[in-house]
């Protein structure tokens, strides 16, 4: 019926409250010297971001009765071992992701706790690092459970910390007028202050902000239940667009009221990756004369996000690779066992190991403020490889746009389509191996050898697979 259908704006909603977050605006002033990262979001979302969602949209038209997402694109255009390696690695990917959410929900309850950022980083890194291992093991026991009420949780966190993201840039706007003698930052708009040097260490941050953009692949599903799929989504999209660029901006400048532009020494600059957050809220808090509230709040909100999303990351990611028919027939039998809770026992003790080794690996790194920076970094690295399947999937379906009848195209020309998808490809390609160098050679060894490893475990499972059908006579 009609009145079932999404409205344009709802949807611009939906998306926006799942992509945007208050690290992002974070991130984004940290790696790129304060209020010049304006300039930066705007090219990134006007030359990756619009013509990204606006492909995602018309993917999600063409296959809109498919529910794997990137991996049911993949295999329909390009076919099953393709659609494999797909879903490989959108599940890959995560174990980054997944080693960092223990460390990130340890530091948000340390500053819940303890208030300050000294008291974590003055703890031995080895000891951060066995306590972070403990609770990945800890969370990979609950979801071999079948435990995941917490999946409702990490939706509630989210939407938390969605709301204090906007929360934060209201409030730091209005405290000036409430307390004008707060001792806010004069900001520099001159031409010069607003426009990045081009230099090395510009490129090589690009991937943070490709990580901060990716995934609103999520919403495809709801392409053609909006009104008028043809100009609601794209209309949708755009709504997105202009209001993600608009709340980095405003955050951006929220931010640059409070903290000078960041050109510190390596050290200084982990503690203001890993702590800028909470320092942003606990400066809000004495602007309004609440004391550290707001960042007790904050860090409430961000411990229980951590912690539940990474039980989510564990389990959803896995079921999504085990659970297709059509991917798992290359994955080694051992990993399809399940428990009579129907959790793939095995595939979770190997995302323990994997993750696990991540977490043992950075117990030599000098400080427990690096190894979240470092993480950060890494995830950027890695997460980002998942969206290269995203505009592979869509130039394979340009290469066969008759085949594929859809309510929704981003653009009628195939040879123009073609050349966004390439365009994005190659952004996403150029800034993930880009986003690995680092002045650090742990860090730099780190970055390179994580994504290659990912990528020999997917070329070798179909390898033991097909030798354990041989060997059973299938």
């Amino acid at each position: 019926m009609e009145d079932k259908k999404i409205k344009w704006y709802m949807l611009s909603f939906m998306c926006f409250s799942t992509l945007w977050g208050f690290g992002n605006v974070v991130n984004g002033f940290m790696y790129f010297n304060g209020i010049q990262v304006i300039f930066s979001w705007i090219l990134m979302f006007g030359l990756y971001f619009v013509p990204y969602a606006l492909m995602v949209g018309e993917l999600g038209s063409a296959f809109k009765d498919l529910g794997g997402g990137v991996t049911s694109w993949v295999q329909e255009t390009a076919g099953t071992k393709v659609g494999y390696y797909a879903g490989f690695t959108y599940f890959i990917v995560h174990i980054t992701y997944i080693a960092s959410k223990g460390t990130g929900g340890l530091k948000a309850l340390s500053w819940l706790v303890f208030r300050n950022a000294e008291t974590y980083a003055s703890f031995p890194t080895i000891a951060v690092q066995l306590v972070t291992l403990l609770c990945l093991f800890f969370f990979c026991w609950v979801a071999a459970q079948g435990l995941n009420p917490l999946k409702k949780l990490a939706t509630l966190a989210g939407s938390s910390m969605f709301v204090m993201s906007i929360l934060y840039i209201v409030l730091m706007f209005a405290a000036p007028a409430i307390n004008p003698n707060g001792g806010f930052v004069s900001m520099d708009w001159s031409m010069k202050n607003l426009i990045p040097q081009f230099k090395v260490e510009y490129f090589t941050s690009l991937s943070i902000l490709v990580f901060a953009v990716g995934g609103c692949e999520k919403i495809s599903p709801y392409v053609n239940k909006v009104e008028d799929p043809s100009k609601g989504f794209p209309k949708g999209m755009i709504a997105v667009a202009i209001m993600v660029v608009v709340c980095a901006m405003l955050g951006t400048v929220a931010m640059g009221m409070m903290f000078d532009p960041i050109s510190q020494a390596d050290a200084e600059f982990s503690s203001y990756v890993s702590n800028g957050a909470y320092w942003a809220f606990q400066k809000l808090g004495v602007y309004y004369g609440v004391g550290d509230l707001f960042m007790v709040i904050y860090a409430a909100c961000n411990a229980i996000g951590q912690f539940s999303t990474l039980v989510v990351s564990i389990d959803a990611p896995l079921r999504m690779l085990l659970d297709d028919p059509n991917t798992s027939k290359y994955v080694p039998l051992q990993l399809l066992k399940q428990n009579k809770q129907g959790s793939y026992v095995n595939g979770i003790k190997m995302v323990a190991i994997l993750a696990g080794f991540i977490i043992c690996v950075q117990m030599v790194v000098p400080g427990a403020d690096a190894v979240i920076a470092q993480l950060n970094k890494l995830n950027s690295v890695c997460m980002p490889l998942r969206y290269l399947w995203v505009f592979f999937a869509y130039m394979m379906l340009r290469k066969a746009t008759s085949k594929f009848p859809r309510d929704y195209m981003f653009v009628k020309n195939n040879t123009v389509a073609l050349l966004f998808g390439g365009w994005c490809f190659l952004v996403t390609a150029a800034c993930c191996i880009l986003g690995m160098w680092s002045t650090d050679t742990f860090t730099l060894v780190l970055n390179v050898v994580t994504p290659i490893v990912y990528v020999c475990l997917g070329l070798i499972f179909p390898k033991i697979r097909a030798a354990q059908d041989a060997k059973a006579g299938n």
